[in-house]
C-alpha cells in the first residue's frame, strides 16, 4: 500500500502542474456548458484541465480509479481514488479573480465522504500558492507548516460561506446568513470551497461553512483544515458531506454548529429545486 507521502508528492505534482495549464489559459477561457442552473458554467478550461489530470494520472497510477467533476467516473483495482477538481471557483477563473484552485486529493475506501480515508491533498491556487497535507503528517503553505492554535468566540469569528447555484437553496442559505450575521464579526463569500478551507486552516479565516458541496470541492481542503487542527464534519458531527460541511477550530465548533442549527442550517438541504 502507498503511504500518505508518496501520494502526497504526486498529488503536489498533479496540482502545480494544472495550476500552470490554467494560469496560462484564462486569458482565453469561455463558456463550454452549464450543469445544474444556466449560472452553474463549465469553462472549456476546466475540461482541459481535468483531461490533464486523467492523462498524467493514467501515466503515474494506472491502476487507480479517478472522480473527477467533469469526467465519467474511471474504475480502479488498487484501491486508490483520486478525487478531482480541476477548477474549484470557475466562476472567479471566468472574471479574472484570483480566488480560484485546482484540487487533488488521493482516498482510499468506498469514494464518498462519509465511507473514505483522505489520505494525501493538494490545492495549488490563483495565487501560486500550494496548499498540501498528508494524513498524519501535517498540512504546509509551500513549505510553511499549518497549525491552528486559535479559538476565537463566535462573536469574533470571521465566518466564510458560499451558495449553491439552485435559486430556491441560494435564497434559504440567504436567510440563514442573515440570521447568522447578528451572531459573527463579518461573513465572507469568496467563491471557492477549497480555498476557503486553506484559509481556515492558516487562520486567515476563522471557520468555514457550506451546503451543497461535492466531493471534488472539499476532499484535499477538508485534510489541509484537519491536518492544521480544525475539526471538520458534518451538521451531526459526523463525516462532512454534500448537506453540510463545518470547519472551525475545536473549542469554536459546537457553539457554531449551534447558531447554524438555530438558523434553519438543519432545513436546507430538504429544500426543493428550483
Amino acid at each position: 500500500m502507498d503511504t500518505p507521502q508518496e501520494l502526497l508528492a504526486i498529488a503536489r505534482v498533479l496540482a502545480v502542474e494544472t495550476a500552470a495549464l490554467i494560469r496560462d489559459g484564462r486569458s482565453g477561457a469561455r463558456v463550454e456548458r452549464s450543469k445544474s442552473s444556466d449560472i452553474d458554467i463549465v469553462t472549456q478550461m476546466d475540461l482541459a484541465a481535468e483531461s490533464h489530470l486523467r492523462s498524467r494520472l493514467s501515466q503515474l497510477r494506472p491502476h487507480d480509479a479517478i472522480l473527477g467533476e467533469e469526467g465519467e467516473d474511471t474504475p480502479g483495482t488498487s484501491g486508490v481514488t483520486w478525487v478531482l477538481d480541476p477548477i474549484d471557483g470557475t466562476v472567479n477563473y471566468l472574471y479574472g479573480l484570483p480566488h480560484y484552485a485546482v484540487s487533488v486529493a488521493a482516498v482510499t475506501g468506498d469514494p464518498t465522504p462519509r465511507s473514505w480515508t483522505v489520505q494525501a491533498g493538494a490545492v495549488a491556487d490563483g495565487s501560486g500558492t500550494l496548499w498540501s497535507a498528508c494524513r498524519g503528517g501535517g498540512a504546509w503553505r509551500g513549505d510553511e507548516p499549518l497549525r491552528r492554535l486559535d479559538s476565537p468566540r463566535l462573536s469574533s469569528t470571521l465566518l466564510a460561506t458560499g451558495f449553491q447555484y439552485v435559486a430556491e437553496r441560494r435564497r434559504r442559505q440567504g436567510q440563514i446568513v442573515a440570521a447568522m450575521l447578528e451572531q459573527v464579526r463579518d461573513i465572507r463569500r469568496l467563491g471557492a470551497a477549497a480555498v476557503d478551507l486553506c484559509l481556515v486552516a492558516a487562520g486567515e479565516l476563522d471557520a468555514y461553512y457550506e451546503h451543497g458541496l461535492h466531493p471534488w470541492d472539499f476532499a484535499a481542503g477538508a485534510l489541509i483544515a484537519q491536518e492544521a487542527g480544525l475539526r471538520v464534519a458534518g451538521i451531526d458531527g459526523g463525516p462532512a458531506d454534500e448537506r453540510l460541511t463545518i470547519a472551525a477550530p475545536p473549542d469554536l465548533w459546537p457553539p457554531l454548529r449551534d447558531a447554524l442549527v438555530d438558523a434553519g442550517a438543519r432545513d436546507t438541504w430538504d429544500a426543493p429545486d428550483a
